[in-house]
């Protein structure tokens, strides 16, 4: 474990050893799987010509390559009532009416897609005037990143109506970072020459290569700039969403990674050491 701790910049220690903020959440990452091929034209009985293949191919590229949409909003499915956690009915539909075509159209994901970030569906708080009313209309916060422009866009969203109520966009606010953001960054520190210590460590820890995010257990935190004399990589972190990943090996050590934060707005790792 010495030998570790000298050699690598990321370092494998105890799980007890890493002090991580009381805010920050342990979870589990899984990657989304791939969709598979559209297995609706394979081979029947005595193989098919190469033309008809051919053409095959060519259709499903042109499938692939249509632009995205934006979902209609689905029935009503199961509904709440007061202040009973949303259901996993209305927080689909109160994303899908969130995410209107504008909004779609003229914002980017983490990676760079486009649509902006889901961040979280959450019960809003009741109007002032509703306080103690318990025929009160439910409603919803949705709350997206867009990083085209490094915006919190939050919608507020009446469930009894299925109509936006207000739109609220802020910059310079960071709010948790979501699973799908914690896996991209962990994708970018993994690729990157800052990351050898990581991929060594894991190696270390396990024999194997460290090639993907669901090799690791995630934790992260939201990484803002406090002082100067930082690195140009990190000095507009807190306007851009920047965070830092503290690993840990599945059913396995941690790997201390303190050091390092990565930018997703400019999608570069910097060092704090």
């Amino acid at each position: 474990m010495r030998t570790i701790v000298h050699r690598h910049l990321g370092k494998v220690v105890a799980g007890a050893a890493i002090a991580v903020a009381g805010t920050a959440v342990m979870v589990g990452v899984t990657l989304p799987s791939s969709a598979g091929a559209d297995d609706s034209g394979g081979s029947q009985a005595g193989g098919g010509t190469s033309q008809q293949t051919g053409q095959q191919t060519g259709q499903q590229g042109q499938e692939a390559a249509q632009p995205g949409v934006v979902e209609q909003a689905p029935a009503e499915g199961d509904k709440g009532k007061g202040r009973d956690p949303l259901t996993d009915d209305e927080t689909k539909r109160v994303e899908q009416i969130a995410l209107n075509r504008q909004l779609f159209s003229s914002s980017e994901d983490v990676e760079g897609d486009r649509g902006p970030q889901r961040i979280g569906v959450d019960l809003a708080e009741p109007e002032e005037n509703e306080l103690g009313d318990p025929d009160a209309p439910r409603r919803a916060d949705v709350t997206f990143y867009d990083y085209r422009d490094d915006t919190l866009v939050t919608k507020t969203v009446n469930l009894d109506t299925g109509k936006v109520e207000r739109t609220d966009t802020q910059q310079g606010v960071q709010p948790p970072i979501s699973r799908d953001e914690m896996v991209e960054a962990a994708k970018l520190l993994i690729a990157d020459p800052l990351g050898a210590g990581l991929r060594a460590d894991y190696k270390d820890a396990t024999s194997k290569e460290l090639t993907s995010p669901d090799q690791l257990t995630l934790n992260s935190m939201v990484y803002r700039v406090t002082s100067g004399g930082l690195p140009d990589t990190l000095a507009k972190c807190g306007e851009h969403r920047c965070l830092r990943l503290f690993p840990k090996v599945k059913n396995g050590p941690w790997i201390d990674s303190r050091e390092l934060v990565i930018d997703l707005s400019t999608r570069k790792v910097g060092t704090l050491g």
